[in-house]
């Protein structure tokens, strides 16, 4: 089972006190977007074997949003932090690079 901590209450909460809010860190279109646009963002997403950065949403919880990253293969999870930061941090992209042969922090945006 998927266990992560909420940044924003500090909880610890298993997967089914969680909403799944998808990928991370996408430029999301408003109601003045075109078809093409609105399409990329429901449709083309990434869907990598490995580091993936999400969005969870602690919904038995504080109700708040907030940032995952986990491995997809391994379920691990590396850390979580606010919604609000535009990007992983610094200090989580490293902590990342150091586990996972092959993460380059620079490319994964």
């Amino acid at each position: 089972m998927l266990v992560l901590t909420c940044p924003c209450c500090g909880a610890t909460a298993e997967e089914t006190e969680l909403a799944p809010g998808g990928e991370a860190h996408i430029a999301r279109v408003g109601p003045g977007a075109d078809a093409s646009a609105f399409e990329a963002y429901l449709f083309h997403r990434k869907n990598p074997k490995g580091v993936h950065f999400e969005r969870w949403r602690h919904a038995h919880g504080c109700g708040k949003w907030f940032h995952a990253a986990r491995n997809t293969v391994t379920l691990e999870v590396y850390g979580t932090y606010p919604a609000q930061t535009p990007e992983p941090p610094r200090e989580l992209l490293e902590k990342i690079a150091a586990k996972v042969p092959g993460f380059d922090p620079e490319a994964r945006t």
